[in-house]
């Protein structure tokens, strides 16, 4: 595994190369959009697996949990503001591999998808 997914928080740069070692099959993660619905249909990270927006956190948390407890997922949001603030929760209801996307998507260089 790489030792980027042992890490609490990944800069863009670092996301950018987890996202081609998964695409080659050498890891394994799930990336999460924590952003609204409107932001992520005008542009989000390629290989996002997911939108989870933190407006319905309180409809999706409890069985994201559930579904994911022994997974590595990393949150992505536009700052890093939201995906932290969900990340620290999951940390304290026990997920052990869960990783913030530091500076979000506006330091992010790599491939955009817009619609």
């Amino acid at each position: 595994m790489s030792e980027l997914l042992e890490k609490s928080y990944v800069q863009s740069e670092e996301l950018e190369v987890l996202l081609k070692e998964r695409e080659a099959g050498t890891v394994d993660f799930i990336l999460v959009d924590v952003r609204e619905q409107g932001e992520y249909d005008m542009g989000h990270l390629k290989g996002v697996d997911m939108l989870k927006p933190t407006s319905t956190f309180q409809a999706w948390a409890e069985s994201f949990i559930e579904e994911n407890m022994d997974k590595t997922v990393i949150f992505t949001c536009r700052t890093d503001s939201r995906s932290g603030q969900v990340q620290r929760v999951f940390q304290q209801n026990g997920m052990k591999n869960v990783i913030n996307h530091a500076g979000g998507i506006v330091t992010y260089r790599g491939e955009i998808v817009r619609r």
